[in-house]
């Protein structure tokens, strides 16, 4: 084992022994090499007369560059754009998403969280955490309605198997006790426990009320205090997009953060969504656990997490992480996001008016949803793939179908005028096909 890894494992050992269980295979052995960075970073300091280290092109004192392509990224500097990003994540936006963490997260008080490390993505975070915590067999939990490119990640690269509890209960809430009872069986089973929570959700645009997300710690927090190590896993792509007052508007992550020493929360999300930049590809992953008192318990996990990305991408754009940084800076940036989000909320609100409609009924049942992108219909006649492929071809109309009964509906990308039209062109179909 490289000497880097192992010290990183001794301070784990010595620190959160639970933590250092956790780990994969993968993740024990992972460190940030010392190397030619490290030697690069002596010289940028030390290296006053000539400066060989650096791998990108330089001319007269400054990056060497095309002007066709910088006419595109002004005012944005070269250094600032066209340079090599640190894996961890260029440091200024590290520190400015984290500390938008406590903002949006009250319940983070008094917790210390790992400095974010920046992905490509939040698909790419889940690459990373499947790499640095699962190993070919372990067991992640999640509910049967799930975002497809989870079982590619995990089950198809990683030989990670897929354990699956129903999502809603018959009140049409979250089925916390489905979730326990799927919990329990595999702590019994595996000697541990990850699970992988999405929300705001997809497909179904579902978010934790208060009282679910209170349950939801109490089970998960039980269950490492009776002995099981416990990894959670929250997926919150689509944060801050929650448009009823009774839900929880704050992460899973916050309400577990230090709630035990065998459990270890990860936090997964970025600006892909909450700030409307998909192309930009700028995802972070951030840890929380009762050991996370010491610095030094994370800043080895921050190591072995950005080694990881140097040994997959390198790193994650250094334009896209400085105009979410710049954006994030922005006099102008909460109201901005604040006005987006009103409007993704009189889409799903109008999408409500229009389903109340007791003449669907025949038709489908509606999933509950009230946050995010998507809402479900649960077809009652028909086959989704069916409809989908009709609508498609007879109406020029796209939707996702999910397995034989479900279609998807993206709210996020219709004009509010448009959802009346929408569902009564879906019910027509529907019943065409009847």
């Amino acid at each position: 084992m490289n000497p880097i890894a192992k010290e990183l494992n001794d301070i784990l050992q010595a620190k959160s022994p639970h933590i250092f269980d956790m780990l994969s295979d993968v993740g024990k052995s992972l460190f940030f090499p010392k190397g030619i960075l490290s030697q690069s970073a002596e010289a940028k300091e030390k290296a006053h007369a000539i400066n060989a280290t650096i791998g990108i092109a330089k001319e007269e004192g400054g990056i060497m560059c095309l002007p066709s392509v910088m006419d595109q990224v002004a005012p944005l500097v070269p250094e600032e754009s066209l340079t090599y990003a640190p894996s961890f994540g260029i440091p200024g936006l590290r520190k400015a998403w984290q500390k938008g963490l406590y903002e949006k997260n009250p319940s983070l008080a008094g917790q210390a969280v790992s400095l974010p490390v920046v992905t490509c993505g939040i698909t790419h975070a889940i690459s990373v955490f499947a790499d640095v915590w699962t190993n070919p067999g372990d067991t992640v939990l999640l509910p049967h309605m799930f975002w497809g490119n989870y079982n590619m990640i995990l089950n198809v690269r990683g030989g990670v198997n897929l354990s699956h509890f129903p999502l809603f209960n018959e009140a049409g809430g979250f089925n916390v006790k489905g979730f326990e009872k799927a919990a329990r069986a595999a702590a019994e089973k595996d000697g541990k426990l990850i699970t992988l929570l999405n929300f705001p959700q997809n497909p179904t645009g579902y978010t934790l009320t208060h009282a679910e997300g209170e349950a939801m710690t109490a089970v998960l927090t039980d269950i490492a205090a009776g002995g099981t190590n416990v990894m959670v896993v929250c997926d919150d792509s689509y944060f801050g997009l929650f448009y009823e007052e009774n839900v929880m508007k704050e992460s899973l992550f916050a309400r577990l953060c230090g709630a035990h020493e065998r459990l270890l929360a990860i936090k997964l999300d970025g600006a892909t969504k909450e700030n409307y930049v998909w192309g930009l590809r700028i995802g972070f992953i951030t840890y929380g656990c009762k050991a996370g008192a010491s610095a030094d318990v994370y800043d080895a996990l921050e190591k072995k997490t950005a080694g990881c990305v140097r040994g997959s991408i390198s790193n994650a754009s250094h334009l896209g992480q400085s105009i979410v940084l710049k954006s994030l800076e922005n006099a102008n940036y909460q109201k901005e996001r604040q006005a987006k989000g009103e409007v993704l909320k009189a889409r799903a609100n109008k999408v409500k008016q229009v389903l109340a409609d007791s003449r669907f009924d025949d038709a489908w049942e509606v999933y509950p949803f009230n946050s995010g992108y998507f809402m479900c219909l649960k077809l009652k006649k028909v086959k989704a793939e069916t409809l989908r492929v009709h609508l498609l071809d007879k109406y020029g109309v796209g939707l996702i179908a999910l397995g034989e009964h479900d279609l998807r509906v993206a709210f996020s990308c219709i004009e509010e005028a448009d959802v009346q039209r929408l569902f009564d062109i879906i019910y027509k179909g529907a019943k065409e096909l009847q």
